[in-house]
């Protein structure tokens, strides 16, 4: 009888045991589901809201950034946009000229573009070969780099920036598919601001570079 007593009393005592092990694994594995959500969440809101990073696929802005610049985009300094519909809920500051910029591509909204806004919104823009003129003064064109032998021409070309509107050309004059062919860019489609160059292969050097 106390022998039997005795099993019983360890018997118990296992299952007890038992209960709690599982209980606490299920503890654990509900712990690591709910931190990979809460990362989920995180990467979420960090990539919609404050920085998103982006490859340079073409040579459209050389030699500001080549081919196989890895840059991160400032998401939130031109103002917190609503997801899908891009309206602004939080305004922090406008575009500025020479600002190095991603946007939706107007003609093609499932592409992502990166240009150097060159027009502001009221701006009158003139170009005549390498010569650009804003508002009638000449714009000191720092940036715009010119390969082509016949860049020099006679034909002068005009627009007028519409409000809300920015005016883009790509670093690359000669080899850049920007406003001077398809138009203006809506602010509503500005994406953010490129910042700086986290990673390039081949070019590795430039990895963490500014971006002008």
């Amino acid at each position: 009888m106390f022998r039997r007593r005795l099993v019983i009393g360890r018997f118990s005592l296992g299952w007890k045991g038992s209960g709690s092990v599982a209980k606490k694994r299920k503890s654990v594995w509900r712990e690591y589901l709910e931190a990979a959500v809460i990362a989920v969440i995180l990467a979420l809101f960090i990539r919609t809201f404050v920085v998103q990073a982006f490859k340079i696929p073409s040579g459209s802005m050389e030699p500001t950034l080549l081919v196989g610049d890895h840059i991160l985009v400032n998401k939130f300094i031109y103002g917190i946009k609503m997801p899908f519909t891009r309206t602004t809920i939080i305004p922090v500051k406008e575009p500025g000229r020479d600002d190095v910029i991603v946007f939706i591509y107007p003609v093609e909204p499932d592409k992502d573009f990166i240009k150097r806004v060159v027009g502001l919104p009221g701006d009158q823009i003139e170009m005549s070969g390498q010569r650009i003129y804003i508002n009638g003064a000449l714009y000191e064109d720092e940036y715009g780099v010119y390969t082509s032998r016949h860049a020099e021409s006679n034909h002068a070309h005009s627009w007028i920036v519409p409000e809300n509107h920015v005016f883009v050309m790509g670093d690359n004059r000669d080899h850049s598919y920007d406003s001077r062919f398809w138009g203006f860019v809506p602010m509503r489609s500005i994406k953010g601001k490129a910042f700086i160059i986290y990673w390039s292969w081949p070019h590795w050097k430039r990895s963490f570079s500014l971006i002008d």
